[in-house]
This record gives C-alpha cells, sequence and structure tokens, in this order.
C-alpha cells in the first residue's frame, strides 16, 4: 500500500477514535469527577461568552498538540497523522457543537439536512436533563437512528 494512503488511514482512524473517546469522556469524565467544568454547559449559569465547560476544549487539544509536535519532529511518522486526525476532530467538533448546534457564532442556522437535524435534535435531548445522571447522546457525529426517525414526525 503506498505511503500516503497509509497516512490516510491513520488520520481518518485517529479521527473515528476520536469520536469514540468524546462518547466515553462526555458520559464518564464530562459527567463524572469534572462535572464542575461541565455543569454551566447544561444549566447555562455563565453570563459571558465563554463558559468552564470551555477547558475541556484545551484538555482535549493537548494530545493532537503533543502527537503533531513529535510526529513532525520525527519527519512526519505516524504521531504525527494521529495528531492530525485528532486536530481534524476537534475543528469539526468546535464548527457541529459550538457553531452550528449552539449557535455561539450566528453562522449555519437553517438546514433541511437530515443528518444535520438529527445531530440538533439528538443533542437537544442531551441538554434536556439539566443534571448530570440520566443523559442520553454523548457523542456528537454519531447519531442514534431514533433521531432520524423522529425527524418524520416533527
Amino acid at each position: 500500500m503506498a505511503g500516503w494512503m497509509i497516512n490516510i488511514f491513520w488520520v481518518i482512524g485517529a479521527f473515528v477514535m476520536m469520536e469514540c473517546i468524546a462518547w466515553l469522556a462526555h458520559k464518564y469524565v464530562m459527567h463524572g469527577l469534572f462535572w464542575f467544568l461541565h455543569k454551566d454547559h447544561h444549566v447555562r449559569e455563565t453570563k459571558g461568552f465563554f463558559e468552564r465547560n470551555d477547558y475541556f476544549f484545551l484538555i482535549f487539544a493537548i494530545p493532537g498538540i503533543i502527537c503533531l509536535a513529535i510526529g513532525l519532529r520525527l519527519e512526519f511518522n505516524i504521531l504525527f497523522w494521529i495528531g492530525l486526525g485528532i486536530t481534524l476532530y476537534g475543528f469539526a467538533y468546535f464548527t457541529i457543537h459550538d457553531i452550528f448546534i449552539h449557535q455561539r457564532f450566528k453562522l449555519f442556522r437553517n438546514t433541511e439536512n437530515r443528518y444535520l437535524r438529527a445531530i440538533r435534535r439528538a443533542h437537544k435531548m442531551h441538554h434536556k436533563h439539566l443534571g448530570k445522571e440520566e443523559g442520553e447522546c454523548f457523542g456528537m457525529l454519531w447519531v442514534p437512528m431514533k433521531y432520524f426517525k423522529e425527524l418524520k414526525n416533527i
């Protein structure tokens, strides 16, 4: 297999793995030990643009930055491509979660795309729970089929 194909495999693999890691971290870390940072994202305690929840952006960026830096230093070894996948996931997360869903910047307000509407619906269902227990839909890009089915009834 050509070298560039292997590199693309590592980027895509890291991106997909980040969805799994994000789901686990959201359910067991953000809604667990670090609820004190995530809570304001659910109950909207903050008055300004930033939330304590935004610290997770920095926490999750660190592995990507480290992988990119080491991988670049070692002449684009595997860590670079894994770091690129992590970073691309972070960009997708910011674009979908912060811009599209929560409208922190007033862009992409209206869509007829079923997938994007299902993401928005699943996230809305996640936020209907104000406490750290009884949550649902902890991922971002993977949407359970029931939210696509619900779109037909809305």
